[in-house]
């Protein structure tokens, strides 16, 4: 019993660490970007990629060992949309993730990246596309705890 309090503590830490990270970059990517902003965004990035592989890996472990067991959350349709929701915002997160490491080389120079209106407006569809998905993943969230979904 502690054990699975303490793996659903985890995974809300890790998640609630993810919206965290993700609100932190949608504030600080107003270009144009100083090398402090940057850099931060490179860091606060990583913790957010930290954070969403925390929350899959203790997720899964939660469906395989601990609450309800596998049977019951691979025939329950909002955990599918809820993974499917998942996976979908961890790919869009690639395209903000390759922006931000490709300032790399610049930022050890000393040099601010510099970021053309299009690809601005690209990152920022991507994180307000992965905010939408959370807001997906907290509505199946909700159905799931109330029985809602359970494909018999």
């Amino acid at each position: 019993m502690y054990a699975s309090a303490a793996m659903a503590f985890l995974h809300h830490l890790a998640a609630f660490t993810l919206v965290a990270a993700l609100a932190v970059e949608v504030a600080l990517f107003k270009p144009p970007l100083t090398v402090v902003q940057a850099r931060r965004l490179q860091r606060t990035d990583l913790i957010f990629g930290a954070a969403a592989v925390v929350v899959l890996v203790v997720g899964m472990l939660r469906v395989a060992f601990f609450e309800k067991g596998p049977g019951y959350y691979w025939r329950d349709a909002f955990f599918l949309i809820k993974l499917g929701a998942f996976i979908l915002a961890a790919l869009i997160s690639i395209y903000p993730t390759v922006t931000f490491l490709s300032w790399s080389k610049a930022l050890r120079a000393g040099a601010a990246p510099e970021i053309a209106e299009a690809h601005t407006r690209s990152v920022r569809l991507c994180m307000m596309l992965e905010l939408t998905a959370i807001i997906v993943i907290l509505g199946c969230a909700a159905l799931m705890a109330r029985g809602f979904g359970y494909l018999r």
